[in-house]
C-alpha cells in the first residue's frame, strides 16, 4: 500500500501517506479495525523520518478516519468507508476538472486528452510514480 511514496513528488510526503491509507480505506483494501504500520516499521520500511509518518497519523485522526490504542496502534475506525470513498471522488474530480482545463487551455485535443487518460489508466502505476514511458511519449504526439 505505501509503496509508492515519492520524496520527489510535487505532493508532500505526509500527504501521500494519509492519501494511501483514504485511497485504501475507499477502495476496501484496508477495512474497520484494521491496524496500520506502527510509525517505528512505516518509517524504516520507506526511509523516512518517524516524525513525518506521526504526522500523517495524527492528520488522519483529526480527519476521522483512524483511531489510536495506546500501546496497541492505530486502526481503522468504523463506519468511515462511505465518507471517505465520498472524499476521495470529490477530490479527485476537482483535480481532474482542474487538468482537463490547463489541458484545454494549453490546446490540447479532446482526443489527445483521452490518450494520456487511457494511457495512464492502462499503466501498472501508482499514485505520485513518474509516468511510465508510453504515458510520456504522448508529450510527443501531435495535438499534446
Amino acid at each position: 500500500m505505501f509503496e509508492n511514496v515519492n520524496i520527489d513528488s510535487s505532493v508532500a510526503v505526509y500527504v501521500q501517506i494519509e492519501n494511501h491509507v483514504q485511497f485504501a480505506i475507499a477502495s476496501g483494501v484496508l477495512k474497520a479495525g484494521d491496524r496500520l504500520p506502527s510509525v517505528r516499521e512505516l518509517s524504516e520500511r520507506l526511509a523516512l523520518n518517524p516524525n513525518t509518518v506521526a504526522k500523517s497519523y495524527r492528520d488522519l485522526e483529526v480527519m476521522g478516519y483512524v483511531y489510536t490504542r495506546r500501546g496497541m496502534g492505530v486502526f481503522i475506525k468504523k463506519g468511515i468507508e462511505a465518507k471517505c470513498r465520498e472524499q476521495c471522488r470529490k477530490r479527485i474530480i476537482g483535480r481532474l476538472h482542474e487538468v482537463v482545463g490547463e489541458s484545454k487551455a494549453a490546446g490540447m485535443t479532446q482526443k489527445a486528452i483521452k490518450d494520456v487518460v487511457g494511457a495512464s489508466y492502462a499503466a501498472e502505476a501508482g499514485p505520485y510514480s513518474a509516468p511510465p514511458a508510453s504515458v510520456s511519449a504522448l508529450a510527443k504526439s501531435k495535438g499534446a
